[in-house]
Protein backbone atom coordinates (compact mmCIF):
# COMPACT_ATOMS: atom_id res chain seq x y z
CA UNK A 1 0.00 0.00 0.00
CA UNK A 2 1.12 3.14 -1.09
CA UNK A 3 2.68 5.17 1.66
CA UNK A 4 0.98 8.83 1.91
CA UNK A 5 2.41 12.16 3.29
CA UNK A 6 2.22 13.31 6.71
CA UNK A 7 0.05 15.85 7.38
CA UNK A 8 -1.06 18.57 10.62
CA UNK A 9 -4.54 17.27 10.85
CA UNK A 10 -7.14 20.13 10.52
CA UNK A 11 -10.80 19.59 11.43
CA UNK A 12 -13.43 20.74 9.27
CA UNK A 13 -16.91 20.74 11.34
CA UNK A 14 -17.62 17.21 11.75
CA UNK A 15 -14.92 15.83 9.72
CA UNK A 16 -10.84 15.77 9.70
CA UNK A 17 -8.74 16.66 6.83
CA UNK A 18 -4.67 15.24 6.57
CA UNK A 19 -3.46 13.75 9.48
CA UNK A 20 -4.01 10.15 8.64
CA UNK A 21 -7.72 10.65 7.85
CA UNK A 22 -9.06 9.29 4.32
CA UNK A 23 -8.86 11.20 1.20
CA UNK A 24 -12.02 13.11 1.47
CA UNK A 25 -14.20 14.21 -1.66
CA UNK A 26 -15.92 17.33 -2.35
CA UNK A 27 -17.97 19.26 -5.06
CA UNK A 28 -19.43 22.29 -5.77
CA UNK A 29 -22.77 23.87 -5.99
CA UNK A 30 -23.69 25.77 -9.46
CA UNK A 31 -26.92 27.36 -8.10
CA UNK A 32 -27.22 30.97 -6.79
CA UNK A 33 -26.00 31.09 -3.42
CA UNK A 34 -29.10 33.53 -2.43
CA UNK A 35 -31.28 31.09 -3.68
CA UNK A 36 -31.53 28.95 0.11
CA UNK A 37 -33.46 26.00 -1.27
CA UNK A 38 -31.73 25.62 -4.96
CA UNK A 39 -28.37 25.10 -2.91
CA UNK A 40 -30.08 23.09 -0.13
CA UNK A 41 -31.24 20.92 -2.62
CA UNK A 42 -28.04 20.52 -4.96
CA UNK A 43 -25.86 19.89 -1.81
CA UNK A 44 -28.08 17.26 -0.60
CA UNK A 45 -27.45 15.43 -4.38
CA UNK A 46 -23.58 16.05 -3.88
CA UNK A 47 -24.00 14.50 -0.37
CA UNK A 48 -26.11 11.61 -1.54
CA UNK A 49 -23.36 10.56 -4.25
CA UNK A 50 -20.51 10.52 -1.25
CA UNK A 51 -19.61 14.47 -1.20
CA UNK A 52 -17.85 15.10 2.13
CA UNK A 53 -17.37 18.35 2.11
CA UNK A 54 -19.82 20.97 0.06
CA UNK A 55 -18.52 24.98 -1.59
CA UNK A 56 -20.44 27.42 -2.61
CA UNK A 57 -19.01 30.53 -4.27
CA UNK A 58 -19.82 33.96 -2.07
CA UNK A 59 -19.52 36.89 -4.29
CA UNK A 60 -20.79 39.30 -1.96
CA UNK A 61 -21.96 39.77 1.58
CA UNK A 62 -25.20 38.86 0.78
CA UNK A 63 -24.37 35.82 -0.45
CA UNK A 64 -22.39 34.74 2.55
CA UNK A 65 -24.61 35.72 5.19
CA UNK A 66 -27.21 33.17 3.38
CA UNK A 67 -24.50 30.67 4.13
CA UNK A 68 -26.43 30.74 7.27
CA UNK A 69 -29.48 30.33 6.23
CA UNK A 70 -28.30 27.38 3.91
CA UNK A 71 -26.69 25.78 6.74
CA UNK A 72 -29.60 25.99 9.34
CA UNK A 73 -31.71 24.55 6.58
CA UNK A 74 -29.48 21.26 6.17
CA UNK A 75 -28.90 20.87 9.85
CA UNK A 76 -32.49 20.74 11.08
CA UNK A 77 -32.42 17.24 8.31
CA UNK A 78 -29.66 16.02 10.02
CA UNK A 79 -27.09 16.91 7.48
CA UNK A 80 -24.05 18.21 9.18
CA UNK A 81 -21.50 17.86 6.04
CA UNK A 82 -19.26 20.88 6.24
CA UNK A 83 -19.85 23.77 4.30
CA UNK A 84 -17.36 25.78 2.12
CA UNK A 85 -17.29 29.21 1.39
CA UNK A 86 -15.39 30.48 -1.61
CA UNK A 87 -14.33 33.68 -1.68
CA UNK A 88 -12.62 36.02 -4.47
CA UNK A 89 -11.98 39.70 -4.73
CA UNK A 90 -13.97 41.18 -1.13
CA UNK A 91 -11.50 40.17 1.74
CA UNK A 92 -14.69 41.37 4.03
CA UNK A 93 -16.77 38.65 2.55
CA UNK A 94 -14.31 36.06 3.82
CA UNK A 95 -14.76 37.60 7.15
CA UNK A 96 -18.62 37.09 7.23
CA UNK A 97 -18.70 33.81 5.81
CA UNK A 98 -15.80 32.69 8.84
CA UNK A 99 -18.44 33.34 11.16
CA UNK A 100 -21.03 31.42 9.50
CA UNK A 101 -19.24 28.37 7.77
CA UNK A 102 -16.94 25.58 8.76
CA UNK A 103 -14.45 26.57 6.05
CA UNK A 104 -13.80 29.44 3.64
CA UNK A 105 -11.32 29.20 1.08
CA UNK A 106 -9.92 32.70 -0.49
CA UNK A 107 -7.38 33.85 -2.71
CA UNK A 108 -3.84 34.98 -2.77
CA UNK A 109 -4.37 36.53 -5.93
CA UNK A 110 -7.04 38.60 -5.38
CA UNK A 111 -7.83 38.89 -1.48
CA UNK A 112 -5.49 41.85 -1.01
CA UNK A 113 -3.66 42.55 -4.57
CA UNK A 114 -6.16 43.99 -6.98
CA UNK A 115 -7.43 42.01 -10.06
CA UNK A 116 -5.03 40.29 -12.01
CA UNK A 117 -4.75 42.77 -15.95
CA UNK A 118 -1.73 41.13 -17.03
CA UNK A 119 0.54 44.88 -16.83
CA UNK A 120 4.14 44.74 -16.37
CA UNK A 121 4.98 46.09 -12.48
CA UNK A 122 7.91 46.99 -11.04
CA UNK A 123 8.71 47.11 -7.43
CA UNK A 124 11.24 47.72 -4.88
CA UNK A 125 12.34 45.61 -2.25
CA UNK A 126 11.00 48.08 0.17
CA UNK A 127 7.73 48.15 -2.11
CA UNK A 128 7.71 44.59 -2.30
CA UNK A 129 7.91 44.81 1.69
CA UNK A 130 4.99 46.94 1.91
CA UNK A 131 2.68 44.82 -0.33
CA UNK A 132 3.34 41.81 1.93
CA UNK A 133 2.52 43.71 4.59
CA UNK A 134 -0.80 44.93 3.49
CA UNK A 135 -1.58 41.37 3.14
CA UNK A 136 -1.08 40.85 6.72
CA UNK A 137 -2.39 43.96 8.09
CA UNK A 138 -5.94 42.37 6.50
CA UNK A 139 -5.08 38.16 6.95
CA UNK A 140 -5.02 38.85 10.45
CA UNK A 141 -8.17 39.78 11.66
CA UNK A 142 -9.50 37.56 9.17
CA UNK A 143 -7.69 34.45 11.03
CA UNK A 144 -8.65 35.66 14.06
CA UNK A 145 -12.58 35.93 13.45
CA UNK A 146 -11.59 31.82 12.06
CA UNK A 147 -10.01 31.01 15.50
CA UNK A 148 -13.08 32.65 17.54
CA UNK A 149 -15.26 30.39 15.20
CA UNK A 150 -13.55 27.57 14.68
CA UNK A 151 -13.43 28.16 11.09
CA UNK A 152 -11.28 26.34 9.00
CA UNK A 153 -9.66 28.22 5.60
CA UNK A 154 -8.64 27.10 2.14
CA UNK A 155 -5.27 28.89 0.70
CA UNK A 156 -6.28 28.62 -2.55
CA UNK A 157 -4.03 29.82 -5.60
CA UNK A 158 -4.98 29.59 -9.10
CA UNK A 159 -2.99 29.31 -11.81
CA UNK A 160 -5.52 31.29 -13.58
CA UNK A 161 -5.08 34.46 -10.88
CA UNK A 162 -1.77 34.75 -10.03
CA UNK A 163 -1.54 38.95 -9.28
CA UNK A 164 0.51 41.02 -11.21
CA UNK A 165 2.77 41.53 -8.48
CA UNK A 166 3.47 37.92 -8.35
CA UNK A 167 4.20 37.98 -12.00
CA UNK A 168 6.51 40.85 -11.55
CA UNK A 169 8.61 38.65 -9.55
CA UNK A 170 8.61 35.37 -10.46
CA UNK A 171 6.83 35.27 -13.66
CA UNK A 172 3.71 32.55 -14.86
CA UNK A 173 6.17 29.76 -13.26
CA UNK A 174 5.54 27.58 -10.71
CA UNK A 175 7.88 29.17 -8.35
CA UNK A 176 5.36 32.10 -8.48
CA UNK A 177 2.64 30.17 -7.79
CA UNK A 178 3.84 28.07 -4.64
CA UNK A 179 5.61 31.78 -3.78
CA UNK A 180 1.76 32.95 -3.78
CA UNK A 181 1.00 30.46 -1.14
CA UNK A 182 3.86 30.71 1.16
CA UNK A 183 2.99 34.48 1.36
CA UNK A 184 -0.19 33.62 3.18
CA UNK A 185 0.81 30.49 4.81
CA UNK A 186 4.02 32.42 6.28
CA UNK A 187 1.57 34.60 7.86
CA UNK A 188 -0.80 31.44 9.38
CA UNK A 189 2.10 30.05 11.17
CA UNK A 190 3.20 33.51 13.09
CA UNK A 191 -0.53 33.86 13.98
CA UNK A 192 -0.57 30.31 15.07
CA UNK A 193 -3.43 29.40 13.19
CA UNK A 194 -2.87 26.10 11.95
CA UNK A 195 -6.38 24.82 10.45
CA UNK A 196 -5.22 25.27 6.88
CA UNK A 197 -5.42 23.07 3.51
CA UNK A 198 -3.81 24.82 0.67
CA UNK A 199 -4.81 23.91 -2.95
CA UNK A 200 -2.86 24.70 -6.25
CA UNK A 201 -4.62 24.36 -9.28
CA UNK A 202 -4.04 25.10 -12.60
CA UNK A 203 -6.15 23.69 -16.62
CA UNK A 204 -2.75 22.33 -17.61
CA UNK A 205 -1.90 19.24 -15.85
CA UNK A 206 2.19 19.77 -16.18
CA UNK A 207 2.23 22.85 -14.03
CA UNK A 208 -0.76 21.73 -11.75
CA UNK A 209 1.66 18.96 -10.74
CA UNK A 210 5.23 20.47 -10.89
CA UNK A 211 3.94 23.15 -8.60
CA UNK A 212 2.15 20.62 -5.99
CA UNK A 213 5.69 19.00 -5.95
CA UNK A 214 7.30 22.62 -5.38
CA UNK A 215 4.98 23.43 -3.10
CA UNK A 216 5.62 20.12 -0.55
CA UNK A 217 9.41 21.19 -1.13
CA UNK A 218 9.04 24.47 0.52
CA UNK A 219 6.75 23.33 2.96
CA UNK A 220 9.30 20.72 3.90
CA UNK A 221 12.29 23.57 4.31
CA UNK A 222 10.19 25.75 6.31
CA UNK A 223 8.70 22.35 8.82
CA UNK A 224 5.19 22.53 7.36
CA UNK A 225 3.09 20.26 6.65
CA UNK A 226 -0.15 21.59 5.79
CA UNK A 227 -2.82 19.27 3.95
CA UNK A 228 -3.55 19.20 0.46
CA UNK A 229 -6.55 19.54 -1.75
CA UNK A 230 -5.56 18.50 -5.17
CA UNK A 231 -7.51 19.13 -8.24
CA UNK A 232 -7.47 20.19 -11.93
CA UNK A 233 -9.11 23.06 -12.51
CA UNK A 234 -11.16 23.80 -15.97
CA UNK A 235 -10.69 20.04 -16.97
CA UNK A 236 -14.10 20.24 -19.29
CA UNK A 237 -16.58 17.41 -18.93
CA UNK A 238 -16.90 13.86 -20.73
CA UNK A 239 -14.36 11.58 -21.11
CA UNK A 240 -12.10 14.69 -21.80
CA UNK A 241 -12.17 15.84 -18.37
CA UNK A 242 -12.17 12.84 -16.70
CA UNK A 243 -8.92 11.85 -18.35
CA UNK A 244 -7.46 15.14 -17.50
CA UNK A 245 -8.36 15.26 -13.86
CA UNK A 246 -6.88 11.46 -13.65
CA UNK A 247 -3.90 12.79 -15.30
CA UNK A 248 -2.87 15.31 -12.77
CA UNK A 249 -4.59 14.00 -9.30
CA UNK A 250 -3.76 11.10 -10.21
CA UNK A 251 -0.21 11.74 -10.98
CA UNK A 252 0.30 13.35 -6.99
CA UNK A 253 -2.35 10.34 -5.45
CA UNK A 254 -0.11 8.10 -6.61
CA UNK A 255 3.07 9.59 -4.87
CA UNK A 256 1.32 9.95 -1.58
CA UNK A 257 0.20 13.48 -1.93
CA UNK A 258 -3.19 14.48 -1.44
CA UNK A 259 -5.68 14.91 1.28
CA UNK A 260 -8.59 16.01 -0.34
CA UNK A 261 -9.61 16.19 -3.72
CA UNK A 262 -12.36 17.55 -6.40
CA UNK A 263 -12.56 16.21 -10.01
CA UNK A 264 -13.87 19.65 -11.54
CA UNK A 265 -16.52 18.89 -14.70
CA UNK A 266 -18.49 21.57 -16.66
CA UNK A 267 -21.15 18.89 -15.61
CA UNK A 268 -23.97 18.65 -12.77
CA UNK A 269 -21.97 18.51 -9.89
CA UNK A 270 -22.70 15.33 -8.07
CA UNK A 271 -21.59 14.02 -11.11
CA UNK A 272 -18.30 15.17 -10.32
CA UNK A 273 -17.87 12.49 -7.09
CA UNK A 274 -18.31 9.26 -8.40
CA UNK A 275 -15.23 9.95 -10.15
CA UNK A 276 -12.91 11.42 -7.34
CA UNK A 277 -14.05 8.06 -5.12
CA UNK A 278 -12.92 6.11 -7.94
CA UNK A 279 -9.35 8.22 -8.72
CA UNK A 280 -9.12 7.51 -4.50
CA UNK A 281 -10.01 3.69 -4.98
CA UNK A 282 -7.18 2.88 -7.52
CA UNK A 283 -4.59 4.58 -6.17
CA UNK A 284 -2.36 1.33 -5.01
CA UNK A 285 -3.18 -0.47 -8.29
CA UNK A 286 -1.98 2.81 -9.94
CA UNK A 287 1.11 3.33 -8.00
CA UNK A 288 1.94 0.09 -8.52
CA UNK A 289 1.69 -0.02 -12.29
CA UNK A 290 3.70 3.09 -12.09
CA UNK A 291 6.58 1.60 -10.19
CA UNK A 292 6.59 -1.53 -12.67
CA UNK A 293 6.88 0.66 -15.71
CA UNK A 294 9.81 3.15 -14.19
CA UNK A 295 11.72 0.31 -13.21
CA UNK A 296 11.67 -2.10 -16.01
CA UNK A 297 12.61 -2.30 -19.84
CA UNK A 298 12.03 -4.42 -22.80
CA UNK A 299 14.31 -5.49 -25.34
CA UNK A 300 12.04 -5.01 -28.40
CA UNK A 301 10.25 -1.83 -30.00
CA UNK A 302 7.21 -3.96 -31.75
CA UNK A 303 4.35 -3.21 -29.99
CA UNK A 304 2.81 -6.61 -30.67
CA UNK A 305 6.28 -8.07 -29.39
CA UNK A 306 6.63 -6.00 -26.08
CA UNK A 307 3.07 -6.64 -25.04
CA UNK A 308 3.49 -10.33 -25.61
CA UNK A 309 6.36 -10.52 -23.71
CA UNK A 310 4.90 -8.17 -21.27
CA UNK A 311 1.90 -10.85 -20.47
CA UNK A 312 4.34 -13.77 -20.72
CA UNK A 313 6.08 -12.36 -18.12
CA UNK A 314 3.31 -11.71 -15.61
CA UNK A 315 4.03 -7.49 -16.29
CA UNK A 316 1.48 -4.64 -16.74
CA UNK A 317 4.10 -1.90 -17.32
CA UNK A 318 6.95 -1.27 -19.39
CA UNK A 319 8.94 1.93 -20.57
CA UNK A 320 11.39 0.58 -23.73
CA UNK A 321 12.29 2.98 -26.81
CA UNK A 322 10.53 6.22 -24.76
CA UNK A 323 6.99 4.42 -24.73
CA UNK A 324 5.07 3.78 -21.78
CA UNK A 325 3.10 0.33 -22.43
CA UNK A 326 0.05 -0.28 -20.57
CA UNK A 327 -1.76 -3.93 -20.50
CA UNK A 328 -5.14 -4.78 -19.14
CA UNK A 329 -7.62 -7.62 -18.88
CA UNK A 330 -11.03 -7.06 -17.98
CA UNK A 331 -11.32 -3.37 -17.43
CA UNK A 332 -15.06 -1.78 -18.36
CA UNK A 333 -14.45 1.54 -20.27
CA UNK A 334 -15.14 4.02 -17.24
CA UNK A 335 -12.29 2.09 -15.32
CA UNK A 336 -9.78 2.10 -17.81
CA UNK A 337 -9.59 5.73 -18.43
CA UNK A 338 -9.05 6.84 -14.92
CA UNK A 339 -6.72 3.75 -14.16
CA UNK A 340 -4.69 4.34 -17.67
CA UNK A 341 -4.41 8.02 -17.24
CA UNK A 342 -3.57 7.88 -13.02
CA UNK A 343 -0.92 5.47 -13.64
CA UNK A 344 0.86 7.64 -16.78
CA UNK A 345 0.12 10.86 -15.96
CA UNK A 346 3.50 11.20 -13.85
CA UNK A 347 5.39 9.35 -16.55
CA UNK A 348 4.56 10.99 -19.03
CA UNK A 349 5.05 14.46 -17.37
CA UNK A 350 8.47 14.06 -16.23
CA UNK A 351 9.72 13.06 -19.70
CA UNK A 352 9.96 9.19 -18.57
CA UNK A 353 8.37 8.44 -21.85
CA UNK A 354 6.57 10.50 -24.81
CA UNK A 355 4.68 7.64 -26.77
CA UNK A 356 1.53 5.62 -24.96
CA UNK A 357 0.57 2.52 -25.57
CA UNK A 358 -2.67 0.51 -24.21
CA UNK A 359 -3.76 -2.99 -24.58
CA UNK A 360 -7.06 -4.06 -22.91
CA UNK A 361 -8.01 -7.55 -23.49
CA UNK A 362 -5.56 -7.78 -26.13
CA UNK A 363 -6.98 -4.84 -28.12
CA UNK A 364 -5.33 -1.45 -28.81
CA UNK A 365 -6.75 1.63 -27.22
CA UNK A 366 -5.14 4.23 -29.08
CA UNK A 367 -8.07 6.86 -28.91
CA UNK A 368 -7.52 6.54 -24.76
CA UNK A 369 -3.67 6.67 -25.33
CA UNK A 370 -4.13 10.01 -27.62
CA UNK A 371 -6.33 11.64 -24.93
CA UNK A 372 -3.67 11.01 -22.36
CA UNK A 373 -1.06 12.29 -24.39
CA UNK A 374 -3.34 15.34 -24.83
CA UNK A 375 -3.96 15.71 -21.43
CA UNK A 376 -0.30 15.40 -20.33
CA UNK A 377 0.87 18.30 -23.06
CA UNK A 378 2.77 15.35 -25.06
CA UNK A 379 0.83 15.37 -28.18
CA UNK A 380 -1.83 16.83 -29.63
CA UNK A 381 -4.43 15.61 -31.82
CA UNK A 382 -7.79 17.30 -31.54
CA UNK A 383 -9.45 20.47 -30.53
CA UNK A 384 -9.34 21.31 -26.50
CA UNK A 385 -11.67 22.77 -24.02
CA UNK A 386 -10.80 24.35 -21.15
CA UNK A 387 -14.22 24.87 -19.67
CA UNK A 388 -15.20 25.37 -15.70
CA UNK A 389 -17.40 23.57 -13.85
CA UNK A 390 -19.44 26.65 -13.08
CA UNK A 391 -20.77 27.85 -9.95
CA UNK A 392 -23.01 30.86 -8.85
CA UNK A 393 -21.25 33.39 -10.48
CA UNK A 394 -22.01 31.69 -13.61
CA UNK A 395 -24.59 33.65 -15.51
CA UNK A 396 -25.29 31.72 -18.66
CA UNK A 397 -26.35 28.49 -19.49
CA UNK A 398 -22.88 26.62 -19.20
CA UNK A 399 -23.25 23.24 -20.07
CA UNK A 400 -26.00 24.05 -23.10
CA UNK A 401 -23.32 26.64 -24.75
CA UNK A 402 -20.01 24.45 -24.11
CA UNK A 403 -22.22 21.52 -26.52
CA UNK A 404 -23.54 23.93 -28.72
CA UNK A 405 -19.91 25.58 -29.03
CA UNK A 406 -18.25 21.81 -29.36
CA UNK A 407 -20.81 21.45 -32.37
CA UNK A 408 -20.31 24.21 -34.42
CA UNK A 409 -16.26 23.71 -34.03
CA UNK A 410 -17.35 20.42 -35.65
CA UNK A 411 -18.87 21.74 -37.93
CA UNK A 412 -16.40 24.54 -39.09
CA UNK A 413 -13.79 21.95 -38.82
CA UNK A 414 -15.07 20.20 -41.83
CA UNK A 415 -13.58 22.69 -44.16
CA UNK A 416 -11.51 24.24 -41.93
CA UNK A 417 -8.80 21.81 -40.29
CA UNK A 418 -7.14 24.46 -38.39
CA UNK A 419 -10.00 24.07 -35.80
CA UNK A 420 -8.62 20.84 -34.75
CA UNK A 421 -5.81 22.30 -33.24
CA UNK A 422 -6.63 24.98 -31.36
CA UNK A 423 -7.03 25.50 -27.80
CA UNK A 424 -10.80 26.75 -26.89
CA UNK A 425 -11.94 28.65 -23.32
CA UNK A 426 -14.99 28.76 -22.35
CA UNK A 427 -15.38 30.32 -18.82
CA UNK A 428 -18.70 30.92 -16.79
CA UNK A 429 -17.11 34.55 -15.04
CA UNK A 430 -13.87 36.45 -14.90
CA UNK A 431 -12.65 34.98 -11.84
CA UNK A 432 -10.09 32.90 -13.41
CA UNK A 433 -10.98 33.17 -17.09
CA UNK A 434 -8.50 35.14 -18.55
CA UNK A 435 -5.85 33.90 -16.64
CA UNK A 436 -6.61 30.22 -17.57
CA UNK A 437 -7.36 30.64 -21.02
CA UNK A 438 -3.97 32.32 -21.32
CA UNK A 439 -2.83 28.92 -22.86
CA UNK A 440 -6.27 28.62 -24.74
CA UNK A 441 -6.09 30.32 -28.45
CA UNK A 442 -9.50 31.66 -28.22
CA UNK A 443 -12.20 32.30 -25.14
CA UNK A 444 -15.33 32.61 -24.28
CA UNK A 445 -16.16 34.26 -20.84
CA UNK A 446 -19.27 35.18 -18.96
CA UNK A 447 -19.58 38.81 -18.62
CA UNK A 448 -22.98 39.42 -16.72
CA UNK A 449 -26.37 38.58 -17.18
CA UNK A 450 -26.85 36.52 -20.78
CA UNK A 451 -23.52 38.70 -21.88
CA UNK A 452 -20.45 37.15 -22.92
CA UNK A 453 -17.01 38.74 -23.73
CA UNK A 454 -14.29 37.05 -26.77
CA UNK A 455 -10.51 36.66 -25.94
CA UNK A 456 -7.35 35.91 -28.25
CA UNK A 457 -5.30 34.34 -25.58
CA UNK A 458 -5.27 36.85 -22.80
CA UNK A 459 -6.99 40.13 -24.77
CA UNK A 460 -10.38 40.86 -25.02
CA UNK A 461 -11.31 41.67 -28.49
CA UNK A 462 -15.08 42.13 -28.11
CA UNK A 463 -17.58 42.87 -25.24
CA UNK A 464 -21.01 42.21 -23.89
CA UNK A 465 -21.99 40.35 -26.49
CA UNK A 466 -25.46 38.94 -26.20
CA UNK A 467 -25.66 35.55 -25.26
CA UNK A 468 -27.71 34.24 -28.15
CA UNK A 469 -25.01 35.95 -30.97
CA UNK A 470 -21.85 35.09 -28.94
CA UNK A 471 -21.10 31.29 -30.38
CA UNK A 472 -21.47 32.55 -34.03
CA UNK A 473 -19.69 35.39 -33.26
CA UNK A 474 -16.69 32.82 -31.76
CA UNK A 475 -16.16 30.31 -35.01
CA UNK A 476 -16.13 33.76 -37.13
CA UNK A 477 -13.78 35.70 -34.99
CA UNK A 478 -11.37 32.05 -35.15
CA UNK A 479 -12.17 32.18 -38.84
CA UNK A 480 -11.08 35.24 -39.52
CA UNK A 481 -8.19 35.34 -36.92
Amino acid sequence: MIKRRNTTPVRVGNIQIGGGAPIRVQSMTTTDTNDTAACVAQAKRIISAGGELVRLTTQGRREAENMANISAALKSEGIMTPLVADVHFNANVADVAARCCEKVRINPGNYVDPARTFKKLEYTDEEYAAELQKIEDRLVPFLNICKDHHTAVRIGVNHGSLSDRIMSRYGDTPEGIVESCMEFLRICRREDFNDVVLSIKASNTVVMVRSVRLLVQAMDREDMHYPLHLGVTEAGEGEDGRIKSAVGIGALLTEGLGDTIRVSLSEEPECEIPVAKSLVSFIDECAAMRYEAENSAAAEPSVTTVTAAAVAAGQRAYIANDILYLIYNNENAADLQLKAAMTAGAILIDGKAHELTITCDGVQQTDLADAILQAARVKFTKTEYISCPGCGRTLYDLQGTIARIKAAVKEAAKDNPRFNTLKIGIMGCIVNGPGEMADADFGYVGAGPGKISLYKGKVCVEKAIPEAEAVEKLIQFIMNN
